[in-house]
């Protein structure tokens, strides 16, 4: 399965509006994200520009399949992918930021799906709660809870605690 993604070629993508509200070309930090061999600072950057205060815009959204595709081939389980990824979909439910656009909307949706598919797969090899809860966002918000999803992605264990009682401690 390959997710189909908007050219670099497409001029559209100088007049993206992203997290910022304003006219942001992400080309340039998804190609770094691309052909880095250390990432976090892509990813940072991405974060930045992407989803800014649980502000998005269509740019957010044409990116999603450029991470999918670049997660894709990187190889590396990150939390990084689906964190941003699930946290740009449920701030898109948010009142005040915009829709998918029409001529996006089936690549958004299908990169989605495929990073829930991948997310599948990588979930026993996660090995931290961060990585976790962003698979289980991005599995949740891609088969219909998207409500999962958002607590998933805005709230740390920490945060939970005061939500939910203790339970016993886990069996060592």
């Amino acid at each position: 399965m390959g997710v189909d993604v908007l050219s670099f070629d497409d001029p559209r993508w100088s007049d993206l509006q992203a997290g910022y509200q304003t006219p942001t070309d992400l080309r340039p930090l998804l190609r770094e994200l691309e052909t880095t061999s250390t990432p976090q600072a892509a990813w940072d950057a991405l974060w930045e520009e992407m989803y800014h205060q649980g502000d998005v815009g269509p740019g957010s959204y044409v990116a999603v399949p450029h991470v999918v595709r670049i997660y894709r081939l990187r190889g590396a389980v990150d939390w990084n992918a689906y964190a941003l990824v699930a946290s740009v979909d449920v701030a898109r439910r948010k009142p005040g930021n915009p829709e998918v656009p029409d001529w996006a909307l089936s690549d958004y949706q299908t990169a989605i799906r495929e990073l829930a598919e991948l997310g599948l797969s990588e979930l026993p090899r996660a090995t931290d709660a961060q990585t976790v809860r962003s698979i289980l966002a991005v599995l949740a918000d891609a088969f219909g809870a998207p409500k999962h999803a958002q607590v998933l992605i805005e709230y740390s264990e920490e945060e939970l605690e005061d939500l939910i009682p203790e339970t016993a401690s886990e069996p060592e």
